[in-house]
């Protein structure tokens, strides 16, 4: 399914948002399904939604990284004025997530450029809202950065408070948000000091211009604000491997050095086949499951690095979720399965030679 711009248009501020996930390229609007078979997780038009942006030239989810948008930035029209007036480039990725502590209320000084008053990302502890995560390339987030007037309006950080969960389950740890830089974007207490925010859900534009109240003294949010450009890599921060690479197979030490915390033990959903190389191969999606090991990273990017050498052009690193929901990196095979055998138990099991 697709849409135009002109069925969200962005205004009045913040402007209408679809109640689907989408990416957006052209003016236009193609909403994403989950698929766990999808190496990316997910469909646009019916394909993989990394070869959907391949054949735009686009780079895949691996390169991008969680913004949180909670304000006008998860509206078509918005992102179409951010292409044309301050040169955004590429298709943009926005995946609808159900917000929990966490609110968007009214901040509380008026923006400069029209007199409306923006939104500020505030802690509400008990609250649900559905917002979206732009998995946005760091070419974009420069662009957002300076939309958002970032060191001065608004930093950039990421946001430890509540939880974020996409649509099809997957929870993103410590998404990016612009969280408020100055007092002006701070929560604008109605009633004075000893009022309450206002959530932007509870009262539209055309009443918060004339909101009377103060601004309040912090945001409640507990963040780790971002210097310089984010990395890719850190979202998430921790690896799931299931071949060589286990804590008790033969080459876990090129791991070691970069784990942080003890590896637990958890599953994927998906199957394991037996290259008959030395090493196996994961295809994810329906079959009996794939036991292995999260590993959490001191240095994510460092790390990486390494493991994107060694496991070579065979494989392709991406990010699933694991029981529960929370993101993980983990390498699938690319190459054809045809021929080789299913295995039906954790890789090396039964040859205790073979990690």
């Amino acid at each position: 399914m697709s849409f135009a711009d002109e069925d969200y248009p962005a205004v009045p501020y913040p402007g209408r948002r679809p109640p689907v996930s989408y990416v957006h390229d052209d003016a236009t609007g193609w909403e994403l399904t989950p698929d766990p078979v999808a190496s990316s997780g997910w469909r646009a038009d019916g394909r993989d939604l990394d070869d959907w942006l391949a054949t735009r030239n686009a780079v895949p989810l691996r390169e991008r990284v969680p913004v949180l948008c909670y304000g006008s930035n998860a509206c078509p029209s918005k992102i179409t004025w951010l292409r044309d007036a301050l040169g955004l480039d590429g298709p943009a990725v926005l995946f609808r997530a159900r917000c929990t502590d966490l609110a968007a209320v009214w901040a509380s000084g008026l923006r400069v450029v029209d007199d409306q008053r923006p939104a500020t990302l505030a802690a509400l502890p008990g609250n649900t809202e559905d917002h979206a995560i732009w998995f946005a390339t760091l070419d974009q987030v420069a662009v957002l950065d300076r939309c958002e007037g970032r060191g001065e309006r608004y930093r950039l950080a990421r946001v430890d408070t509540g939880e974020v969960r996409l649509t099809n389950g997957t929870v993103v740890d410590g998404p990016l948000a612009y969280v408020a830089a100055a007092p002006r974007r701070l929560p604008l207490l109605a009633g004075g000091e000893r009022g309450k925010p206002v959530r932007c859900l509870d009262v539209p534009q055309s009443g918060a211009a004339a909101l009377v109240g103060t601004p309040a003294s912090t945001d409640g949010l507990t963040v780790r604000e971002i210097n310089g450009p984010p990395a890719p890599e850190d979202f998430p921060g921790r690896v799931f491997v299931y071949g060589t690479l286990r804590p008790d197979a033969s080459d876990w030490w090129r791991l070691e050095p970069h784990a942080t915390g003890k590896p637990h033990a958890t599953a994927l959903p998906g199957t394991l086949f037996d290259t008959g190389l030395g090493y196996p191969a994961l295809r994810l999606g329906d079959g009996p499951g794939v036991s292995g090991w999260a590993v959490d990273l001191a240095q994510p990017a460092s790390a990486l690095s390494i493991l994107d050498e060694y496991e070579g052009d065979e494989y392709s690193r991406v990010r699933v979720a694991l029981p529960g929901g929370r993101l993980c990196w983990t390498y699938v095979w690319t190459g054809p399965i045809a021929g080789l055998r299913m295995l039906t138990a954790p890789w090396g099991t039964a040859d205790p030679s073979r990690r």
